[in-house]
């Protein structure tokens, strides 16, 4: 299988040019390893140190003081959640020595959030996130949707593939390198025995060892069921027989694990953001599809629509949250909900306050009612709303009204 590269990679080099130290995070097996030692061959981080190495695992464990002192810099440490204490030895070098670019760090578990790192280096070490592949990077694309969109430019597609099968495969493979190219029958069995890894194994790295792992399984089967849906926290907690408080730790350890996105309500006040109900999804198409058992039979069924646009609707986003790693503008994603439960499924927010919307429809056409609340958002908004996007499974780019348009999925790569 062909090296695809991964547009993070001139982030990364950017960000060691100025940094004392990166950090690539992310869920295990999407590539962070690999785009370590593609910066170590280029000669960015010429050292190479992995703690999956058990001589470097125990030197570690014991002495991580004497360990990151005697490491050539520049360095990638690889795994780095599986000894926290480094983090506090790394920071001490980092205080003494502002050089930029000493050490490239990378982790499968959230190193920010976890309760066992009590300083994860502020101001010393920028993070990035590596999330599965996305399709542009798939498609060998290097511009970005969002910075094209945000200049009110849509990609004008045509004549692209039409209905919900045309996009069944990159919908149900999803982006992980090592399952997106195998059969469904393939991809469950693979799922499964991640899942039942991530659980046993980095749990205990991130400090939990009293999490009961089984039903930790059942509340990510149970939440892939709903995925793109509004959290729900006390539904969860009675069919899981949980109390609600656990079952948001719960949420929220997955979150950290990397296999659940928490997306938080839109509102122009910026103070009332926090204290809504988020969205939740999980962070790849492929994991959710074999978790719940849909095929391409089920996705392309004509009674299906209902579960072809949460998946749907999962994959855009997840698209989204990829492109936002790369992209020139810096955005933040949310989603909008009136109390007349009108919606936009993504709202893009750059830093300037400018708006981008996104609707997610599964049909092959698009109608004006499909944007009524990018409408409701565009007028709300005025020049601040640059462009709403119906994304849609249909053939053509089309205006939908003034900075509305319909565009095929195949936008998100075209």
């Amino acid at each position: 299988m062909a090296l695809i590269p991964r547009l993070i990679e001139a982030e990364l080099r950017d960000i060691l040019g100025v940094s004392r130290a990166a950090a690539i995070v992310g869920p295990r097996e999407v590539g962070k390893s690999t785009v370590a030692k593609q910066l170590q061959s280029a000669g960015v981080v010429p050292n190479y140190f992995s703690l999956d190495d058990q001589t470097t695992l125990a030197a570690a464990r014991s002495d991580p003081d004497g360990l990151v002192l005697s490491l050539p810099r520049p360095c990638v440490i690889d795994e780095i959640q599986r000894v926290p204490e480094l983090m506090l030895a790394i920071k001490q070098v980092l205080d003494r020595d502002l050089t930029p670019g000493q050490f490239l760090l990378t982790g499968s578990a959230d190193l920010v959030a976890s309760n066992v790192v009590a300083d994860a280096l502020p101001g010393r070490v920028e993070y990035v996130n590596l999330w599965p592949l996305s399709q542009a990077e798939i498609a060998g694309r290097s511009s970005s949707l969002i910075d094209a969109l945000f200049a009110g430019d849509p990609p004008r597609v045509v004549s692209a593939p039409k209905g919900r099968s045309a996009s069944s495969d990159v919908v149900l493979a999803g982006g992980f390198p090592d399952a997106r190219l195998r059969t469904q029958r393939q991809r469950v069995r693979y799922f499964r025995s991640y899942v039942e890894t991530i659980l046993g194994r980095d749990l205990r790295e991130i400090g939990e060892i009293r999490i009961d792992s089984s039903k930790l399984e059942q509340l990510l089967r149970l939440l892939a069921a709903r995925t793109s849906g509004t959290a729900n926290f006390s539904a969860l907690g009675r069919d899981l027989a949980l109390a609600e408080k656990t079952v948001r730790a719960h949420c929220e350890l997955l979150r950290q694990l990397f296999l659940l996105y928490r997306l938080q309500p839109f509102s122009i006040n910026l103070g009332s953001r926090q204290v809504k109900t988020p969205k939740l999804f999980l962070t790849d198409t492929g994991m959710a599809a074999a978790l719940i058992g849909v095929d391409e039979d089920r996705y392309c069924a004509p009674d299906q629509g209902g579960l072809a646009e949460m998946l749907l609707e999962t994959f855009v986003v997840m698209e989204f949250v990829k492109q936002s790693t790369w992209n020139r503008t810096p955005v933040q994603l949310f989603f909008y909900r009136d109390k007349e439960r009108r919606e936009v499924d993504l709202v893009l927010e750059s830093a300037s306050g400018d708006i981008v919307g996104i609707e997610v429809k599964s049909s092959s056409m698009a109608t004006a009612a499909d944007a009524n609340g990018l409408r409701l958002l565009r007028d709300k908004l005025g020049s601040r709303f640059k462009i709403g996007v119906v994304v849609y499974s249909g053939e053509n780019t089309l205006p939908l009204g003034e900075r509305i348009w319909a565009m095929p999925l195949k936008g998100l790569w075209a």
